[in-house]
């Protein structure tokens, strides 16, 4: 990509959040004026149109922007670390080990608040190491002769099945749960930004400020283990600390977006795959915007493209990710590995 094209593709992106932001805060029932919005984002207290912009939609905006933002860049992680574009937290487990946690605070000591969000950290953190030791330790066993590409291929395969696990498990609670904790928990795992509030803005903005400078000290060695674990450690890189280090910013970029509005499928799946497209190679940044993108896309065509019904956003990024899985699929079966 050339200096110019590497200028351009961020800014036209940068550019569609920005009007999707806005076209949040504007569009649906009922309509806002642009220069109310403003009146009342810069403070005056306009009735009706004040609660509108400030508690309703433009949380629920900003919420989009730094959780798309969060998954982008946690699904590249894992998808740039195991060399696999199928290694994202929807497809490999993360995503569902923080909300089958969450589903079990709900159901066994009534988790709400904080202590939720502690339960969804805790999920996601350990299934991931949970994929990573039995990977892992079956390449140990011997089993696993092929090379690092063999241990990731098995870290995907080996996520997808703690993942039907964990769907059982989630299934299973539901049914063990009232009627109308189970309804409100169902709404909460298609994934939606309709309960974004300020307070939940300020978490999700605090997570993003401590992991993103994280995860920038933290490309260089990321680059270093593409070139695989031996090698890799013949340049004097710590590779199961590294390992462990991506890992727990991955899980903890994702956990964070899930406790604040649900799992919202597919988002860090897709983000990472088209912003290689647009780089040619693996690409941070342009995955944070493109997750932005998503969701915020995701959530306005809910908001009013079905009428007097809302959408939630985890179901048009899933209606859009699953065609896109089966592409991915379909492609890595006629390149060996799709990368």
């Amino acid at each position: 990509m050339s200096a110019r094209r590497r200028l351009r593709v961020p800014l036209a992106l940068a550019l569609v959040v920005a009007g999707l932001v806005v076209v949040r805060v504007l569009v649906g029932t009922p309509m806002v004026y642009a220069d109310l919005a403003v009146r009342a984002v810069l403070g005056e207290q306009i009735p009706g149109v004040s609660f509108i912009v400030m508690d309703d939609r433009l949380p629920a905006a900003v919420v989009g922007v730094l959780g798309g933002a969060a998954l982008g860049l946690s699904g590249t992680v894992f998808q740039t670390m195991l060399r696999n574009p199928l290694a994202s937290p929807d497809v490999i487990g993360v995503t569902l080990g923080s909300s089958a946690a969450a589903v079990a605070g709900m159901a066994l000591v009534d988790a709400q608040g904080l202590a939720l969000f502690w339960w969804t950290l805790l999920g996601g953190l350990l299934t991931a190491l949970l994929v990573l030791w039995i990977a892992q330790a079956h390449r140990r066993g011997g089993h696993g002769a092929g090379g690092a590409g063999a241990v990731d291929d098995r870290f995907v395969l080996v996520g997808i099945g703690v993942a039907a696990a964990l769907l059982a498990l989630v299934q299973y609670l539901l049914s063990r749960m009232e009627t109308k904790k189970a309804g409100d928990t169902m709404h909460w795992l298609v994934g939606s930004l309709s309960g974004a509030t300020w307070p939940r803005v300020a978490v999700l903005a605090g997570a993003l400020v401590v992991l993103v400078p994280v995860l920038a000290a933290l490309v260089g060695r990321l680059r270093i283990l593409q070139l695989g674990d031996d090698t890799a450690a013949s340049l004097g890189l710590p590779v199961p600390a590294t390992r462990i280090a991506l890992v727990l910013v991955g899980v903890l970029l994702s956990s964070f977006t899930v406790a604040v509005a649900g799992p919202l499928a597919f988002v860090a799946f897709l983000a990472g795959p088209i912003a290689r497209l647009l780089a040619g190679r693996p690409s941070f940044v342009l995955a944070a915007l493109l997750g932005a993108v998503l969701v915020l896309a995701a959530d306005v065509a809910g908001q009013n493209l079905f009428g007097r019904v809302e959408m939630p956003a985890g179901v048009i990024t899933g209606a859009l990710g699953a065609p896109f899985l089966l592409w991915m699929l379909m492609r890595s079966s006629t390149t060996g590995r799709g990368r």
